[in-house]
């Protein structure tokens, strides 16, 4: 079976490039006499310690289970605490467990959690919380999580000892399991799904005081968080984001102190005196192609195809400069980024052309559609840049495009994501026989099964690790299935009153942040 994954929102774009819908003018309307104007240095009125954030990403569910594979991982991270959590330098290191283990011959894990702590609703935190945490997404029928979590055969629950049994020599637990992939609900809350969705309980550093679905959500620090002492902010008021053109005047007028930002709003942000920023991530879009229907079954159309891409024009009409342009699902400088792969099949239309021709195809002789779940400007781009060098593409809206995408019926599409803690999850997502964004499942590329076994086999503090990584990766990219495109930045917007954030790659913490008054 194959895990939901929800793509990140691209500049601007939709699912897997789809904008969040846009919240009417009158709600702004509504939130601001309440609320104190104080230009570019804004923040509550009620008191100097609120955080009020507009997020693109508002989440649709609050179960961690169904929209736990999506960008909104960040915004349920305020409610849910996980094993473990990611550093500034991409390293797992410890949150509601202390320390963990593997036994001698790696398949086995045992993760200490700290003792005394409790969810929201005064359940434990406790191995058997854990335990209920994993079964639950690798069985419940809506999960998003299931596909993450193959690795992980049984679960034993000893105290405050998990015990995860392996179904192979995997050192990538610690790595997976932080604030993306298992956040953590209670488990008396959990036992009806369908309530916790609106009405999360976790044990991370806030709790929900109210929730009103799809639009706005008011928290509360949780005195009892592990961690607590370091959290600074004492109210979260978290709300979906208007159109992106009024994001800037909400920031300036005090509507909102933190926001993410779209690419097109950051030069009127920057001249408004806000902070514009970027956090790290590992945002990759790609064109998905199905080598399993034609024209794509033959290799010199896929060829032809990764040489007509002209990735500069994705980073210069969609992230107005902010972005870069890719051909890996990882930023350059990251640990899994292979440099002897870069720019393997460089722009070249003559070539393409020259492909298609030894193909058999003239000019006009292909005909394709391309299946996106609405309008989206870089859609637009892979037609042009396509019927440049003789190739005619109908882009065809399918607002139920993930069905076909994920059941492997569609020939070609777009995709979008915003990686994983895990590198080895990435590649599998995107190049294993059973990867969600493999539009060309079961196939994979020679060599990449055993190249995934030896990284899983290699401690991550081994120093052969990044080695064997890169190897990987390499073996991924030999994959037919997809041309990466661009990637698009995790922009940020705040005014002079929230503190700086820590930087670690792909998520939000408030850890050691504050949010000063007037």
């Amino acid at each position: 079976m194959f895990a939901r994954t929800t793509p990140h929102r691209p500049r601007p774009s939709v699912r897997p490039v789809r904008r969040v819908a846009v919240l009417a003018t009158a709600f702004v309307a509504l939130l601001a006499p309440a609320l104190t104007a104080c230009g570019g240095d804004a923040s509550s009125a009620a008191g100097g310690s609120t955080l009020k954030w507009a997020s693109s990403y508002f989440p649709a569910h609050w179960d961690p289970v169904v929209s736990g594979s999506g960008a909104q991982f960040r915004e349920l991270a305020l409610v849910y605490a996980s094993l473990t959590r990611t550093d500034e330098s991409g390293k797992a290191v410890p949150d509601l467990a202390e320390s963990w283990e593997y036994n001698d011959t790696g398949d086995r894990i045992t993760f200490h959690l700290r003792s005394g702590l409790t969810f929201s609703d005064g359940e434990p935190v406790d191995a058997a919380a854990v335990k209920a945490a994993i079964e639950r997404a690798k069985k419940q029928k809506n999960s998003a999580l299931f596909g993450d979590l193959t690795s992980i055969e049984s679960v034993e629950a000893d105290g405050l000892d998990a015990v995860l049994h392996l179904s192979q020599v995997d050192h990538q637990i610690p790595q997976l399991l932080g604030q993306r992939v298992l956040q953590i609900a209670s488990p008396k809350a959990a036992a009806a799904p369908e309530k916790l969705d609106q009405n999360p309980v976790g044990a991370g550093p806030f709790v929900v005081k109210q929730l009103i679905p799809g639009t706005k959500v008011v928290l509360e620090k949780n005195p009892d968080y592990w961690d607590a002492e370091n959290i600074h902010i004492e109210d979260v008021e978290l709300v979906s984001a208007p159109d992106a053109s009024t994001v800037v005047s909400g920031l300036r007028t005090g509507v909102y102190n933190f926001a993410d930002l779209d690419p097109s709003q950051a030069d009127a942000a920057e001249k408004a005196g806000l902070d514009v920023f970027v956090q790290p991530g590992f945002n990759a879009s790609n064109i998905s192609l199905n080598i399993n229907k034609a024209p794509f079954d033959d290799d010199r159309v896929v060829d032809a195809i990764r040489h007509a891409v002209n990735r500069d024009e994705f980073v210069d009409k969609l992230t107005f400069g902010h972005g870069e342009a890719t051909d890996q699902p990882f930023p350059k400088g990251y640990e899994a980024y292979d440099p002897e792969s870069e720019n393997a099949y460089p722009y070249d239309p003559a070539k393409s052309k020259k492909l298609l021709a030894e193909a058999g195809h003239a000019p006009g002789d292909i005909k394709l559609d391309l299946v996106i779940p609405s309008e989206d400007p870089q859609a637009e781009i892979v037609q042009s840049q396509l019927a440049a060098v003789g190739i005619t593409v109908t882009i065809k809206i399918d607002k139920n495009w993930a069905t076909p995408f994920f059941a492997k019926d569609l020939a070609f599409s777009l995709y979008s994501t915003t990686g994983r803690d895990s590198a080895v999850q990435t590649l599998t997502a995107h190049f294993g026989p059973d990867g969600p964004l493999n539009l060309s499942s079961p196939y994979e590329p020679d060599g990449f099964e055993e190249a995934v076994a030896k990284v899983r086999r290699t401690p991550l503090e081994a120093p052969e690790y990044k080695t064997a990584l890169r190897e990987a990766t390499r073996a991924g990219l030999e994959s037919k299935a997809l041309v990466f495109t661009y990637s698009s930045p995790n922009l940020m917007v705040k005014t002079s009153a929230v503190s700086d954030l820590p930087k670690n790659p792909a998520h939000i913490d408030w850890t050691g942040v504050t949010v000063s008054g007037h």
